[in-house]
């Protein structure tokens, strides 16, 4: 939201650090482009009266806790929050469903996609289910998903000025990501057992081969036009392969082949032979190789007529709407330094608020409260 123009306050712990002349080290989160913080302490009376006195004052509220904390802290979204601004989005997301056998338990995104049924759709045929990073669940099924109800509760409020409380989770986010393949178990595009269907690497011509020097290249030849692109770029006659292609019989035949064939050449002269054709056949660059090319990060979605910040650099003024426009931000996007408690707040505060620290507020043990 922030690369579109919205202003994010991040609420920290306290630090005894905080909001002096040596501020703290950043905290490990990473995402934290274009966002400033604030550290609070919520527990104590002064740091929760701040915290109410913003409220009346933002769009959106995100709320990261397990089911309950929030109450516990005094700030229920029912309650509290939507009666001191009845604009507000209460934004709330947790791993697992608030109820269930699972709501009051510790978990991590391969936990959440497991208990949704679709870790249990990845990996290799006769292996054992493949995390995808933390990809599906926090990102996906989670931070995204959350995003979208944020969207739909501003659009409602557009036509009734209310705002109200959004849940989201990771299990219930996940799934529905993955609700394709789900319908597809009924029918025989991913009916057979993991890592044996057409689009979760049992397939030959959906998958990546070994190069010549140890790269990969990735292929994704599903139509009969594009297979057929596809092995002229190989150079295999189409009758050696056994059969018909969607023929599941011939699937390990044609792995060999295709296997062999690209331990023919480098990833670079298969580039060559495949750029610019319909084979649906490209290289699997990492990101090292992307940041040393040049390739630019750019805003995930291009805004024709208010397009996001730009991510790379650059000194051009006047950039394509899909580049973004104004400044890019630290090591084009391939890195980050993160945010520390306090970092960038006060200036929002004063932004947002008019407030001046000594009269709106003091520092009192690493964090700021409120003056009455």
């Amino acid at each position: 939201m922030a690369d579109y123009g919205a202003t994010v306050l991040r609420v920290d712990r306290t630090h005894p650090m905080a909001f002096t002349s040596t501020p703290p080290p950043a905290t490990a989160d990473q995402l934290t482009r274009r966002k400033a913080s604030i550290a609070v302490d919520t527990k104590s009376e002064e740091g929760l009266a701040l915290i109410k006195e913003l409220v009346p004052q933002i769009d959106v509220l995100i709320d990261p806790f397990r089911p309950g904390v929030l109450e516990r802290m005094g700030l229920d979204p029912e309650n509290v929050l939507l009666k001191l601004n009845p604009r507000l989005i209460v934004a709330r997301m947790t791993g697992f469903r608030r109820d269930g056998k699972y709501k009051d338990m510790a978990g991590h995104d391969i936990n959440y996609i497991a208990v949704s049924g679709v870790l249990s759709m990845l990996g290799r045929r006769g292996e054992k289910p493949y995390a995808p990073g933390n990809i599906l669940g926090d990102f996906a099924g989670g931070g995204a998903v959350c995003f979208m109800g944020i969207l739909l509760a501003l659009f409602q409020r557009d036509r009734h000025g209310l705002g109200q409380v959004v849940e989201a989770n990771m299990v219930d986010g996940s799934a529905y990501m993955a609700t394709m393949p789900r319908l597809a178990t009924k029918n025989p595009v991913w009916s057979d057992e993991r890592g044996s269907n057409v689009l979760d690497g049992g397939c030959p011509y959906y998958d990546t081969y070994e190069t010549k020097d140890g790269k990969y290249m990735s292929v994704g030849a599903l139509e009969s036009q594009f297979f057929a692109a596809f092995l002229k770029g190989l150079e295999i006659d189409p009758h050696s392969i056994g059969g018909l292609r969607e023929d599941k019989q011939t699937w390990p035949i044609q792995r060999e082949i295709y296997t062999k064939r690209f331990k023919d050449k480098t990833r670079a002269v298969w580039e060559s032979i495949f750029d610019g054709t319909n084979a649906c056949c490209t290289p699997v660059l990492t990101r090292a190789e992307l940041e040393k090319g040049g390739f630019d990060q750019r805003p995930m979605v291009t805004l024709k007529s208010s397009p996001g910040f730009p991510i790379a650099k650059s000194e051009e003024h006047d950039r394509p709407p899909a580049q973004g426009q104004g400044v890019g931000v630290q090591d084009d996007g391939w890195s980050a330094s993160g945010l520390y408690p306090g970092e960038g707040g006060e200036r929002l505060l004063a932004h947002w608020m008019g407030w001046e620290r000594g009269q709106q507020y003091v520092v009192k043990d690493g964090g700021l409260a409120f003056v009455k």
